[in-house]
């Protein structure tokens, strides 16, 4: 127990073994939905799902594990959304391309992550964003999360006229949500001690007494395998032969890229990690990222990356890879114990992220706001991230409205020329991802 202490620093981080397993299984049962959303996206590629399910698991646990035992930080490692929907739909259906090919792209895309930073070029680009954008990256973070969070609790539903709107209290499905949300709210408001997590246990158990959600079947079930998938990518990394694979893997890169910049930038500023606008250990936290992208293309499954999610842990108190370690763990008896997931439904889930939209977005009140050439560029990345249902659109409105602002107000030489180029290659990202 001494070494675990010492080497996870759990006294200068004033937290516990308690603390962290609680953060943990907080962080774990937040992140558990990817288990069975991700196989039903990939599957439309025609990927065999059960082995998506144990790849995912896999890829998350062994992702996760690597960013606590290397870089000692309490954030989990698992398929980003959004992406597995790029790799799904646009590539394999849209593209026509074998879901063997899109996996050799996704590893192509990660050997080049893996040496971009080996030469260290994410972490300047990371320590290059001013210390306003990049509390605006952590508050738009806490409005995306939130919007998910309202999204997947029904609280908030798809409208052709105004594009969202009020999901209907008659859905019995919403009322878990909100008894969720309002028991979370008054233990946190009460100061008790695990209180995100608890909440989400109450509305499982709401769900089950009102006969939303059901008891499982079995406790026990026995991980589907590999074979369908794995090392499929290694295999077809010779069809990565055209303009047009290419583009595929540049977009698999540049996604990931900013969407694992921003998550670990926002978690950071949550947690209280960031030192002179600069992250420590960031070189180790992105080398965990990039590592765990190219093991879980081999595996089988879409790019991997830092999640949002890892919020809720460090909400009630994760500070420290030991976070990670059990997020990992409980990765790895998911694929033994997934039956009991079913449990944490998404409405189940949802008053998590809610609540920690809420205490991300007060990171508004350290942005300069009275002055016009931050607040638009912060303004803009807000904003950008819950509309445009992407953390790196959001992060691409700021970076490049940033610099013309600056330069606006007379105030150019404060630009690096890494914000420059991060100027210039938003611009390509956008221009790769729109035409």
């Amino acid at each position: 127990m001494n070494f675990i202490k010492n080497y996870f620093q759990l006294d200068k981080y004033h937290t516990s073994v308690k603390v962290e397993f609680i953060a943990g299984l907080t962080t774990f049962i937040s992140m558990s939905y990817i288990l069975f959303v991700n196989p039903s996206v990939l599957g439309a590629s025609g990927m065999n799902t059960g082995a998506v399910f144990t790849a995912t698991a896999l890829a998350s646990a062994l992702g996760t594990a690597i960013m606590g035992i290397v870089a000692n930080y309490p954030i989990g490692e698992a398929p980003a959304l959004g992406i597995n929907a790029f790799f799904a739909y646009t590539v394999c259906v849209g593209m026509h391309v074998s879901w063997q090919t899109a996996l050799a792209s996704v590893f192509v895309a990660s050997i080049i992550f893996i040496l971009i930073t080996l030469f260290k070029l994410r972490e300047k680009i990371i320590d290059s964003i001013p210390a306003d954008l990049k509390f605006a990256i952590s508050s738009g973070i806490g409005l995306f999360i939130a919007f998910l969070g309202l999204q997947n609790g029904k609280l908030i539903v798809a409208n052709k006229s105004t594009l969202v709107g009020l999901g209907s209290l008659h859905d019995p499905l919403v009322w878990i949500t909100i008894f969720g949300l309002l028991v979370t709210v008054i233990l946190m408001i009460l100061g008790v001690p695990g209180a995100i997590f608890i909440g989400m246990v109450l509305a499982a158990v709401f769900g089950i007494c009102t006969g939303q959600i059901s008891l499982p079947h079995k406790v026990i079930s026995t991980a589907p395998s590999l074979a369908p998938t794995f090392g499929q990518a290694i295999f077809h990394v010779k069809d990565i032969n055209s303009v047009q694979m290419w583009v595929v893997v540049l977009t698999f890169l540049l996604v990931t890229f900013f969407d694992t910049a921003g998550t670990l930038i926002g978690l950071a500023q949550q947690a209280g990690f960031m030192k002179n606008n600069k992250m420590p250990r960031v070189g180790k936290a992105l080398a965990a990222d990039s590592s765990a992208m190219a093991v879980g293309s081999i595996l089988g499954t879409s790019p991997v990356g830092a999640y949002v999610e890892s919020s809720a842990g460090i909400a009630v108190g994760g500070r420290t890879g030991l976070t990670a370690v059990f997020v990992a763990i409980f990765f790895l008896i998911s694929m033994i114990f997934s039956p009991l997931l079913g449990v944490f439904t998404s409405q189940v889930t949802a008053p998590a992220l809610i609540i920690v939209g809420v205490l991300m977005a007060q990171n508004t009140a350290h942005i300069h706001w009275n002055k016009l050439e931050i607040a638009v560029p912060a303004f803009l990345i807000i904003l950008g991230m819950p509309l445009t249902y992407s953390i790196s659109d959001g992060l691409s409105w700021g970076m490049i409205t940033y610099p013309i602002c600056m330069l606006a107000a007379k105030r150019g030489k404060e630009v690096s020329p890494m914000m420059w180029v991060l100027f210039v290659v938003f611009i390509i990202f956008l221009w790769v991802l729109n035409f």
